[in-house]
C-alpha cells in the first residue's frame, strides 16, 4: 500500500516535467512536504474535465464516491487495489469517466515490523527523479452548501520481490513514457504494472515518520552507518 509519502518538487518544476501550462490557472503555492498523510491537500495532475489541458491541482488525499452521503469515510480510502477497481461501487465511477491523475511523489515510506517497534524506509527513484503514481480522482458536491470537494486514491499492485519484506503491495509507478497514456488515453489497464525493483533505492531512516505531527528534511535523512545497516538486514537483501 502507500499510506505516507513525500513531495518536494517545487509546483513550477512539476509542471514543466508533466506538460502543464502554468499560464492556464495559477500553480499551487505549497510547502515541501515530507510526511505527506491521508486527508491533507496534496498536488494532483489531472486533465482539467472543463479545458481538457492538463492542470497542477490541489486535491484531498482520501478519495469520497459521488454518491456519499458525506466526505468522512474517504480517510479510509486512500488506496484502490488495480485488480479490482474496475468493478469496486467506491472506484467505479472514476475508472469508467476515466478520471485519472498522477500523484507526483518524490518519495514513499514503508515499514519493517521489527518485534514491537516499526522501522521505516524512504523508497525513491535510484536516479533521484520524482515519481509518477497512477490516481484517480472524484469530485463530491456537499448538499447542503452546494460546494464541490475533490479528492483523489493512489493505486496499488502487488509489490516486487525486493519491495515484499517491507509490504506486499506497492503504488503504481508509471514509466516517464506511460504518463500520456495513463492521463489522456483511451485503455489503462495494461498501465497498472509493478514498478522494476532494481530502479528503486530503500534507505532506512529514523522512526519519527512514524508521527503525521512530525514534518521537515530531519525525516528523509538515512541513519547512521551501523543503525543502518542493522535495520539493512531485517531485509534479507540489499536496500541500495
Amino acid at each position: 500500500m502507500c499510506g505516507r509519502f513525500v513531495q518536494l518538487t517545487p509546483p513550477a518544476a512539476l509542471a514543466a516535467l508533466f506538460g502543464v501550462d502554468p499560464t492556464l490557472a495559477p500553480l499551487p503555492n505549497v510547502p515541501p512536504r515530507y510526511n505527506a498523510a491521508p486527508t491533507q491537500t496534496l498536488m494532483v495532475v489531472r486533465r482539467n474535465p472543463e479545458t481538457g489541458r492538463r492542470h497542477l491541482d490541489l486535491l484531498r488525499w482520501g478519495l469520497v464516491p459521488s454518491f456519499a452521503k458525506d466526505p468522512s469515510g474517504g480517510g479510509s480510502l486512500i488506496n484502490a487495489r488495480s485488480e479490482t477497481v474496475a468493478e469496486k461501487p467506491t472506484f467505479r465511477g472514476a475508472w469508467r469517466a476515466r478520471r485519472r491523475c498522477i500523484v507526483p511523489a518524490d518519495a514513499f515510506y514503508e515499514w519493517k515490523a521489527v518485534d514491537k517497534r516499526r522501522q521505516p524506509f524512504v523508497i525513491s527513484r535510484a536516479d533521484g527523479s520524482p515519481m509518477s503514481f497512477a490516481g484517480l480522482w472524484e469530485g463530491w458536491k456537499d448538499p447542503g452548501t452546494g460546494q464541490w470537494l475533490r479528492t483523489f486514491t493512489i493505486l496499488t499492485c502487488p509489490a516486487t520481490e525486493r519491495l515484499r519484506p517491507l509490504h506486499e503491495r506497492m503504488p503504481v509507478i508509471l514509466h516517464d513514457s506511460e504518463i500520456s497514456a495513463w492521463l489522456e488515453g483511451e485503455e489503462g489497464a495494461a498501465l497498472m504494472h509493478s514498478y522494476p525493483g532494481g530502479a528503486l533505492r530503500l534507505t532506512p531512516v529514523s522512526a519519527s515518520v512514524n508521527s503525521v505531527r512530525n514534518e521537515g528534511p530531519g525525516l528523509v535523512e538515512p541513519l547512521p552507518p551501523q543503525e543502518a545497516a542493522a535495520a539493512v538486514a531485517l531485509l534479507g537483501t540489499p536496500a541500495v
